[in-house]
């Protein structure tokens, strides 16, 4: 008898259908929302969302390279979003889309992606970096569940439940209990489940992933955590390039650093790599961390 599917790859699957998407006209699709747990939308969400807009206007032979996006608003849970694609331009190998997400009448997201047909050319890449695999590392649910009583209660049902995706972090630390550490973090993904053998499917799914653990790095050497409530955190942008083909299902991880916090800004880079050393993706984000004790009054 087949095991009945584990919570995570239930969640997986729930995720798959929501980046799918309703056409509503040629142009325009329209998204359900879900409430991560503390009442907004996730950013991965809409950028996942808005990303499988784009792709549904582009030929099948052309697979997104690149992204850049910006958060504008918070979003609602409870709201559909309706993203409205642009289609710029179709060239003889790059296509290009402009997307925005709006929810009652105002735009609180937008993207612009960049398509290209597969082609030969050059090839080198950044070298791996050296740390332990995931099989020698304990997921971050299970750490979560050894210190699940200092966990606020209102999120304690969200951390202790599993996700669409396993993590792994190679140095974990409770966020509970913060330390000043330097802004660099590396931290294992994989879906709780097969994942069709899709292209662009495989590319929304880790766009989804990327924007997860992202900006809390730049947030390390100053012991804060967006758990504390005197940080006010948002991600105020997001740009991603897809380098080599990949699979989301097998473990990839996710190499980030913070070069720069400022002015209630921290910026974050990283790099995806597969277990067999490859650089499959790049990633870099901007966000707010403002600390409301220094805000100006």
């Amino acid at each position: 008898m087949t095991p009945p599917p584990t919570e995570g790859a239930r969640r997986l699957a729930e995720l798959i259908d929501l980046l799918g998407l309703e056409r509503i006209e040629v142009n325009l699709f329209r998204g359900q929302p879900q409430d991560p747990g503390w009442g907004r939308l996730y950013g991965g969400h809409v950028l996942g969302q808005a990303l499988s807009a784009a792709a549904q206007t582009v030929p099948d032979d052309r697979q997104v390279h690149s992204l850049h996006s910006y958060f504008l608003r918070p979003g609602r849970v409870d709201v559909p979003i309706v993203y409205e694609v642009d289609r710029i331009r179709d060239g003889g190998s790059f296509t290009t889309r402009r997307v925005v997400a709006i929810q009652n009448g105002k735009a609180i997201f937008n993207l612009a992606a960049s398509f290209q047909i597969d082609e030969p050319g050059l090839d080198h890449q950044a070298e791996a970096p050296t740390h332990p695999g995931p099989e020698a590392l304990v997921s971050e649910l299970e750490l979560a569940r050894r210190v699940a009583d200092q966990i606020p209660a209102g999120l304690r049902a969200i951390v202790l439940s599993e996700g669409p995706f396993e993590v792994r972090a190679v140095k974990p630390f409770n966020p509970m209990t913060p330390t000043p550490r330097p802004p660099h973090r590396a931290i294992w993904y994989k879906a709780r489940g097969a994942v069709p053998d899709d292209p662009a499917l495989q590319r929304i799914l880790l766009a989804y992933a990327s924007d997860s653990h992202f900006l809390a790095t730049s947030m390390l050497p100053h012991g804060a955590t967006w758990l504390q409530p005197n940080m006010q955190v948002a991600s105020v942008d997001h740009a991603m390039w897809f380098h080599r083909p990949f699979r989301v299902d097998e473990w990839l991880l996710h190499v980030i650093d913070s070069p720069s916090a400022s002015g209630a800004r921290g910026l974050v880079r990283g790099q995806f790599f597969d277990t067999q050393g490859r650089l499959v993706a790049s990633t870099s984000q901007e966000g707010l961390i403002r600390d409301r004790t220094l805000a100006p009054r």
